[in-house]
């Protein structure tokens, strides 16, 4: 007799990770294709990690204490309202899986963080897909419209990956004063440092607008830490974390993922020097490349999006030859991380000759 799987583990797509850069002409290559930090381990963050590997052999703290307490300090937030787990995507996993169960309905706008129907099918849930504006921004309106009686969560991603724009703070507001109250919203915040922009949503201070709004963040983009894997949620109401906290498995946050969250938030004013570095780049190459005629999007994330349509491949291949290995979503277009100066220069100069 066969074994057999569910059916909608069988039927699943496989996550696509970004794709390492073969070297160019000139044998230098980037890899942009994962929105990751550039930079190295902030300052004794390396030290730190390095000196836990000496207890290797003790099982790391199961209840996350010293960094949930850190966490709650930095943000002025009740401990009992935050919970962790290994990366933002898990905790969201946990959070679909705490709420939902098969039938039941996430709607979120599309596209948008390719995760996101991954979580919710393997929970057997339905996907509720609300297309983006065209200039890559959430359509509220529409989303409101795609809410029925099935809905349990509503995902919103802010800013947007892969396209780029915030969420205007007060659109957000009006939209969840529209929201039935027995419904989970989460607003995935896992850019919030790269955001300059004063009107985009502030996740934290919206729990006092609907009891069922939880905030996602992450230490693996501006924190730089993707290879340990640590993410973090803040919820309007304390069950939710408590249970995100009772399914999520014991030990998951490894001791020196831990310890280089502490030191990582000791080192925050490198942080933010790094993050400026990165914005200034960010809007310096999107500047650059709609003189030039490209429809990049506004971005508030550290990344570019290029809508290309039928020409994706063709961009891509583009961007390839010239050691720069990108994110390709066929017929739609590419998001481009951004990375060191040189890396970002040579963006700019691919992209002179991509619209001829």
């Amino acid at each position: 007799m066969a074994l057999t799987l569910r059916p909608h583990i069988a039927e699943m797509p496989v996550y696509r990770a970004g794709k390492s850069a073969q070297p160019g002409p000139d044998g230098r290559a980037w890899k942009l294709s994962s929105n990751e930090n550039p930079y190295g381990p902030l300052p004794g963050v390396l030290e730190a990690v390095t000196a836990s590997l000496a207890e290797m052999n003790r099982y790391p703290d199961a209840g996350n204490s010293e960094i949930t307490a850190a966490v709650a300090t930095r943000h002025g937030l009740a401990e009992e309202r935050v919970a962790f787990g290994t990366g933002s995507v898990e905790v969201l996993a946990h959070l679909i899986e705490a709420t939902c169960g098969p039938g039941d309905e996430v709607v979120y706008a599309w596209r948008s963080f390719e995760a996101y129907p991954l979580v919710v099918q393997v929970l057997g849930a339905r996907s509720v897909q609300v297309p983006l504006t065209a200039t890559g921004e959430h359509d509220l309106e529409a989303m409101l419209a795609a809410i029925t009686p099935r809905t349990r969560v509503v995902m919103l991603c802010t800013p947007n990956n892969p396209t780029g724009p915030a969420i205007p703070h007060d659109d957000i507001v009006e939209f969840l004063g529209r929201v039935r109250e027995d419904i989970v919203v989460i607003v995935d915040e896992a850019y919030v440092e790269y955001v300059t922009d004063p009107d985009a949503t502030r996740g934290l201070e919206l729990f006092g607008v609907h009891p069922g709004v939880v905030t996602l963040r992450t230490f693996s983009k501006a924190y730089g830490l993707a290879g340990l894997r640590v993410g973090w949620m803040a919820a309007a109401d304390p069950v939710l974390a408590q249970a995100v906290r009772s399914v999520t498995m014991p030990f998951a946050i490894s001791s020196p993922a831990q310890v280089a969250v502490m030191a990582s938030l000791a080192a925050e004013p490198e942080l933010i020097g790094r993050v400026r570095v990165t914005v200034h780049e960010r809007d310096r190459i999107a500047a650059e490349l709609r003189a030039m005629g490209h429809a990049i999007p506004a971005t508030q994330g550290n990344f570019v999006w290029f809508p290309a349509a039928g020409r994706t491949e063709e961009w891509f291949d583009a961007f390839r030859h010239a050691g720069l290995m990108t994110r390709a979503f066929t017929g739609e277009g590419l998001r481009v991380s951004i990375a060191e100066p040189d890396a970002n220069d040579r963006i700019l100069a691919v992209a002179r000759g991509l619209l001829a």
